[in-house]
């Protein structure tokens, strides 16, 4: 659905947000859960993202795309909620389940397949190394991890990671290629 009429919103009707949350859903509480590892907390965090989009569409001025704008939400909502007292209280440091549809990770050549029909053999393999460089991402520094979620599994440009993130174009771009490299090493090293 084409959401440019947005930009002028002042309001969302419900069937708007509907679309938005059917469109957009499984991407914002993915990302909740990447950074907050914990699946209860991205149940109500991505609530919380809808409920501040809708309350706050007058905001959108349409300088970015709107997937781009609820992540955006998304990140600042989740990070409020870090710093609250009941989230430093509460268990951080569950291990986080590489279960969550695996196939849409992927990182650049490492994991494509070059035949259009792989054997079932050859998908289990692929799918192992997704695994093995979901491993591989987790233990990155945060800073890292988060962009390249942001590029590979969202696919945002890097101008459009750098106003999220309120970094520079030029930061952007060398944390993703530091990002993709220490990855690239880490696998080396696994081989």
């Amino acid at each position: 659905m084409d959401y440019s009429f947005l930009a002028e919103a002042q309001n969302i009707d419900n069937d708007t947000l509907a679309s938005l949350m059917d469109d957009y859903g499984n991407d914002v509480w993915n990302y909740v859960y990447f950074l907050t590892k914990n699946a209860e907390q991205a149940d109500d965090l991505s609530q919380e993202v809808f409920v501040r989009a809708y309350t706050g569409i007058a905001n959108y001025r349409g300088d970015c795309s709107i997937k781009t704008w609820l992540l955006t939400i998304t990140r600042n909502t989740t990070f409020t909620y870090r710093k609250s007292r009941f989230f430093r209280s509460s268990l951080w440091g569950e291990t986080l389940s590489l279960e969550s549809d695996p196939d849409r990770f992927e990182l650049t050549s490492m994991l494509r397949e070059r035949s259009a029909h792989p054997s079932a053999e050859m998908e289990v393999m692929r799918k192992a190394h997704v695994h093995e460089i979901w491993d591989i991402v987790l233990v990155l520094p945060e800073k890292f991890r988060e962009i390249l979620l942001l590029h590979l599994r969202y696919g945002l440009t890097t101008t459009e990671i750098a106003d999220m993130l309120r970094i520079s174009q030029g930061t952007a771009k060398s944390r993703l290629s530091r990002a993709k490299e220490k990855v690239r090493n880490q696998w080396k090293e696994r081989s």
